[in-house]
């Protein structure tokens, strides 16, 4: 696996291009930096060529010029999948941030944020609320290196989903940041930085089967 030339990274459904940007500006990583923001979602104008998530993997898609990893927040993670999966080729790495993937959590006790999130947020389009789609059987053909990162105070995407894609994923590492919450790549940036770091520059860091529980942030220098 190559090492990527540019990451690009993606917000959940807030849609916000600066979710991201503590944690970019804290990697090591030399590669250039790509921080997208969802038309229509927040503080990026409404575009009305964008009509479904398809659209939003196209803006990914036109980014994707040269070697990339994919790194990705909740609903964005859905987005990368479906990116890396129409180009393998130039996706080096995905990191995917208590995302659902695309798979069915209905039985993992998930928190449905969709309904509060659409009556706090009532210019977000529709079809975000509306749009359903399994990718399991996907998501098993892609050997893409991946690092997923969870907190175990997450409500909207719990660990029994990270667990869950950990075992879909040919090449998968699964932390679990003790105490971290929905905003975890973001509220705990300095936690999470050095774990995409160390993604980046490993192509066996990815092996089946590795589970790592981190520390609190708070003693983030201790893990267990």
């Amino acid at each position: 696996m190559s090492t990527p030339e540019k990451l690009i990274f993606l917000p959940g459904a807030g849609g916000n291009p600066a979710f991201w940007q503590p944690a970019s500006d804290l990697l090591a990583h030399p590669a250039a930096r790509c921080l997208l923001g969802w038309p229509g979602f927040g503080v990026v104008p409404a575009d009305p060529g964008i009509e479904g998530m398809d659209g939003l993997v196209a803006l990914v898609l036109d980014q994707i010029d040269r070697p990339c990893a994919l790194i990705a927040q909740s609903m964005g993670g859905v987005v990368a999948v479906l990116a890396a999966l129409k180009r393998p080729d130039l996706v080096t790495h995905l990191v995917l941030a208590v995302t659902s993937g695309g798979v069915d959590m209905a039985d993992l006790r998930a928190e449905d944020w969709r309904g509060a999130f659409l009556a706090a947020n009532p210019t977000v389009p529709r079809w975000l609320i509306d749009y359903r789609s399994d990718l399991s059987d996907a998501i098993k053909t892609l050997r893409v290196p991946t690092l997923l990162v969870w907190g175990d105070a997450d409500t909207i995407s719990p660990v029994a989903v990270g667990a869950r894609l950990h075992g879909m994923f040919a090449e998968s590492t699964l932390h679990v940041v003790a105490g971290g919450g929905h905003d975890l790549a973001n509220r705990l940036a300095a936690t999470i930085a050095p774990l995409v770091d160390a993604h980046l520059v490993s192509a066996n860091n990815g092996a089946p089967g590795v589970v790592n529980r981190e520390c609190p942030a708070s003693a983030a220098s201790t893990r267990g």
